[in-house]
């Protein structure tokens, strides 16, 4: 066999595995679907986002959105944990079709959450509840993150003694009426904070640091530089004056810092 034609037919079989592999890469889309499920006589209706090409189960993780409840930024995050391999869950806290559409109602919604932390814990559970039975995650290895309002979510889920390996909070409210009940939390806790926050200042962060240490946490503290709240959220605009602004590489960074923490915690 002379080298043109060698070099051919390598040629075409080079172009005929990397057609395979689009092939695959295509059908590996990314699945979501709505799911309806109850916390008492209340009905909820949250979001799970899973790689339909992974055959075995994997880790699960609680994605609890800001004060608008489960929104597109919320979806977009379980998406990109999909793609990173998890199975993702947007908890629905306020219930089926309550959709605050001005930072009036949203505030209004949260503050019922945020002043009952019982029913937060509830709601909480509950979502966790449908995570853990389904066919696609290891009931074995869960986490929660929460942003925003919903930090305080992904922390009271810890705090009610729940059983997941880790929780995380972006820009997170920090606060708890029972600092005490950090002695239930069995997993590790990462907190990814804005270190010229405003909403949740320094002081709050300190609290925590208190709070856990006081109950012998296995917790982490990142601060970012030059960062206000919501900094994963492009739709705060980049006016730090504002209190609350995007910062694209808080974001990218925590965002990793993510994923460090995820790998060390479901591997050990």
């Amino acid at each position: 066999m002379n080298k043109t034609r060698f070099a051919s037919i390598a040629l075409c079989c080079l172009f005929v595995a990397l057609g395979v592999l689009q092939t695959r890469s295509a059908q590996a889309a990314i699945k979501t679907q709505t799911v309806e499920y109850k916390q008492g006589d209340t009905t909820l209706e949250g979001f799970l986002a899973y790689d339909d090409s992974i055959q075995s189960k994997r880790p699960g993780i609680i994605v609890v959105p800001g004060w608008n409840g489960v929104d597109d930024s919320g979806k977009m995050r379980a998406q990109m944990l999909a793609q990173l391999g998890y199975v993702a869950f947007v908890a629905d806290v306020y219930g089926k079709g309550i959709r605050p559409s001005t930072s009036k109602e949203a505030a209004q919604e949260a503050g019922k959450y945020s002043r009952n932390r019982p029913l937060y814990r509830a709601r909480m559970q509950a979502a966790l509840d449908v995570l853990r039975k389904s066919p696609l995650a290891d009931s074995g290895k869960l986490a929660a993150i929460g942003y925003c309002f919903g930090g305080a979510g992904a922390l009271e889920l810890a705090r009610s003694g729940a059983d997941v390996a880790g929780v995380v909070t972006f820009h997170g409210d920090l606060s708890t009426p029972t600092p005490q009940d950090a002695r239930n939390i069995k997993g590790r806790v990462l907190v990814l904070h804005g270190a010229d926050d405003p909403a949740v200042p320094l002081k709050a962060v300190e609290a925590l640091e208190k709070e856990m240490s006081d109950a012998k946490v296995d917790w982490q503290v990142v601060l970012y530089s030059g960062t206000v709240h919501s900094f994963t959220s492009p739709s705060a605009g980049n006016d730090n004056s504002r209190g609350s602004a995007y910062n694209e590489r808080a974001d990218k960074r925590s965002w990793i810092a993510m994923q460090d923490f995820f790998r060390e915690i479901f591997t050990n």
